[in-house]
This record gives structure tokens, C-alpha cells and sequence, in this order.
């Protein structure tokens, strides 16, 4: 097999920007292309596909032949169900207790088997359809999959924690207790008071007491930022992710 065979494309489709990783796995898993675009606004699927379409025909890093393709869906149709629940004819039950969905919508689901749950959510079709005639067969999955099992490998043994993936203004909130995941939530924000709002409602929620809770942040997040200085305002113990920019992408091999 030749390198190029060895080689795995991620793209992460969000409504409001694109990433894009290539790992070699015959080079000791290296990422040899990392790239993440924002959007001056938000977009219709229809235009996130057009602009997925022109980076993809403007860079030869994609003219290549790929091992994998993996797609990630970032948005906040989205939820969660027990496995010992889950019924696959319920789908779209589950998902219009918390999300605005359509009849016409296409629903998947991705299984979490290290914490014995299913995420059920709406992908983009239109870019699914297009990776397809593009690539070939490919593997796709929701954020909240990639993150969550992202956290099952990096915290065993968190016991109770608040960890937020924050990806162009919007949110993804996870709460562990006792090892075992509590909670997971989208928002969107504006502002760095919107951030902490919904922090502190999530920890009400939760009835996590922010005096004692650990958080952890990743994503598009620096110790200079407003967001930061305001978690560790109301937060006692906060933590970066050392590796926090593209986590998302960055574990969705």
C-alpha cells in the first residue's frame, strides 16, 4: 500500500465554518494539513455546501487518494438517549423534545459504546450527498459523538466535572458525575456574558457548586480571551485543554 493510502481526510461542517485535518497514519499518525475557515455570518446548508465545494477544488491537498473520509456534523440538532432506551424507529421522538426538526429531515444515529448511549441528530444531507459522488463511501458522525468520546479516553477518572467545547460563538456543554455523563447541551452566545450565563445555568442545573466544580475548556479558546477571563471570574478551578484549538477534528480519526 502507498503512503497516500494511508492517509485519512476529517471535515467538520458547521453552519458557520469548515475544518479540515489529513493524518498520515504511515508516519506515525502525523497530521500533515490542519485548516479552519470562519464564516463572516452564518449559513444556509445550501451555502455551506458551495463554500465547502470551492476549498475543496482550490487546494490539491484533497486531490489526493484517501484511506478514510470522515465527516463530522457540528450543529445543534442533537441528543442524547440511553442505550437500554433506544429504539431506532424512535428517532425522531426523541429528538423533537429538543430540537426543531422537520418531517422531511433524514435522522441518524451514532452509538457511544464506552458510555452506553446513542447521539441522535440531524446531519447535512446535501453535504453527505456530496462527499459521496466526490470521494466515495465515508463515515460520518455528530460532534457531540467525537467529543464525548474524546473525553472518555482523556478523563477516566474525572469524577465530577464541566467541559466545554466552544467553536465560533456556540457551545457544546458536557457534565460528568460520579464517572458517569450527566449532561449534554448546545448554545449559542454573543457575548462573553452569554457564556457565562449559561454556564452558571447549567451548573443550577446540574446542581454542580461552583466553588468546587472542575472545568475544562476546549476549542477556539485562549488564556487572553474575554470568555476565559470571565469563566475563571465566577469558576474557582479552570483548565485549558493544552491541545484545545481543532479538538474537535482533531479526534474524530
Amino acid at each position: 500500500m502507498t503512503n497516500k493510502l494511508k492517509k485519512e481526510l476529517s471535515i467538520q461542517v458547521n453552519l458557520s465554518g469548515l475544518s479540515f485535518c489529513i493524518l498520515n497514519r504511515s508516519q506515525k499518525n502525523t497530521i500533515e494539513y490542519l485548516n479552519s475557515i470562519v464564516f463572516a455570518e452564518k449559513l444556509t446548508p445550501f451555502d455551506t455546501l458551495n463554500r465547502l465545494k470551492e476549498e475543496l477544488a482550490s487546494n490539491t491537498v484533497f486531490s489526493e487518494e484517501f484511506q478514510n473520509i470522515n465527516v463530522l456534523h457540528y450543529n445543534e440538532l442533537a441528543t442524547l438517549v440511553p442505550k437500554s432506551l433506544y429504539n431506532e424507529a424512535n428517532n425522531a421522538e426523541y429528538l423533537k423534545f429538543n430540537s426543531k426538526i422537520l418531517k422531511t429531515d433524514f435522522i441518524a444515529s451514532d452509538e457511544l459504546k464506552s458510555r452506553k448511549i446513542f447521539s441522535i441528530y440531524v446531519p447535512y444531507v446535501n453535504i453527505n450527498n456530496y462527499i459521496f459522488d466526490t470521494f466515495g463511501s465515508f463515515t460520518f458522525k455528530h460532534s457531540s459523538t467525537v467529543f464525548i468520546d474524546a473525553l472518555s479516553i482523556e478523563n477516566n477518572n474525572i469524577g465530577e466535572g464541566l467541559f466545554i467545547n466552544i467553536e465560533n460563538q456556540s457551545m457544546q456543554v458536557i457534565t460528568i458525575k460520579n464517572n458517569e455523563l450527566s449532561l449534554y447541551n448546545y448554545f449559542e452566545f454573543s457575548t462573553p456574558e452569554d457564556f457565562i450565563y449559561y454556564i452558571l445555568f447549567t451548573c443550577e442545573q446540574e446542581q454542580l457548586n461552583p466553588e468546587k466544580l472542575y472545568l475544562k475548556l476546549f476549542g477556539t479558546i485562549t488564556k487572553e480571551d474575554d470568555l476565559y477571563a470571565i469563566a475563571y471570574k465566577y469558576i474557582r478551578h479552570v483548565e485549558l485543554d493544552d491541545n484545545s484549538n481543532n479538538f474537535l477534528i482533531k479526534n474524530s480519526f
